[in-house]
């Protein structure tokens, strides 16, 4: 059977004058775009853009929820209440669905970010507020999130399409969960090893630890991080590679 994998990116991550993905040689590669949508990063204007620019090109547009906290990236943990959590997360898909809706898409599918992407991996209560902030934005929207979390149980459980994902410029523990970023040789950045890992996920489903054993990680989706140096051409770099290697590159919604 031909294995096959949809690339996303994280994308619109600027605010005002200031950006920091490269959105329009990033789209020319992934086939699902998760856009920030004004809590971590990302503004009106850039919404805007980001959208359109996706629709001409037949990504899928995803949003990219969190915590609000765009002095921090959003990558600093935060007690919301449910209720409120609920609440910002139906607030900021409903802001980006405005933007795909005028660019002649719709929003596909959510995806937290950050800090809240690590939390509701275990956290029942938070990810229980982020399904109950899908259904209220309306629709079947799918959850793109780590195998095995809450997150995807919750959603699953609520009736939502739900899609794993796997990174291949993120160390794994033996767990198979992400090695947080503040520790040393959480974010692989070598271009060859970075190719590598995305052909290992593609077509085996497994991944090397940062421990060295090898750890079982079944994704739909395959994410590749637009905040980095370089990352343009890496991704384009990883799609040559996946489909040289018959891997069919294809979204998943």
């Amino acid at each position: 059977m031909t294995p096959v994998i949809d690339l996303n990116a994280d994308l619109g991550e600027g605010f005002g004058r200031w950006r920091l993905t490269d959105d329009e040689q990033l789209l020319s590669v992934v086939t699902s775009a998760n856009v920030a949508c004004g809590f971590h990063a990302g503004d009106a204007a850039t919404m805007r853009r980001v959208c359109a620019l996706a629709a001409e090109r037949g990504v899928r547009i995803g949003a990219q929820v969190s915590y609000r906290d765009l002095a921090g990236f959003g990558r600093r943990s935060m007690d919301v209440p449910p209720d409120e959590l609920a609440a910002e997360v139906a607030y900021q898909i409903g802001a980006l669905e405005v933007f795909a809706r005028a660019a002649g898409s719709r929003v596909s599918y959510v995806k937290p970010h950050g800090a809240l992407y690590n939390r509701v991996v275990h956290d029942e209560e938070q990810a229980a507020a982020v399904v109950e902030g899908v259904r209220l934005a309306g629709g079947l929207l799918a959850v793109l999130g780590l195998p095995g979390s809450r997150l995807l149980a919750r959603a699953a459980k609520a009736g939502l399409p739900v899609v794993s994902e796997a990174f291949a410029d993120r160390a794994y523990t033996a767990r198979a969960t992400l090695v947080p970023r503040g520790q040393e040789g959480a974010v692989i950045t070598h271009p060859d090893a970075v190719v590598e890992r995305s052909l290992s996920l593609a077509r085996t489903g497994t991944v090397v630890a940062a421990t060295g054993e090898s750890v079982e990680v079944r994704a739909r989706s395959l994410c590749l991080h637009g905040d980095t140096p370089g990352a343009a051409a890496l991704a384009h770099r990883v799609r040559r590679s996946l489909e040289g290697a018959g891997v069919r590159v294809e979204a998943f919604a």
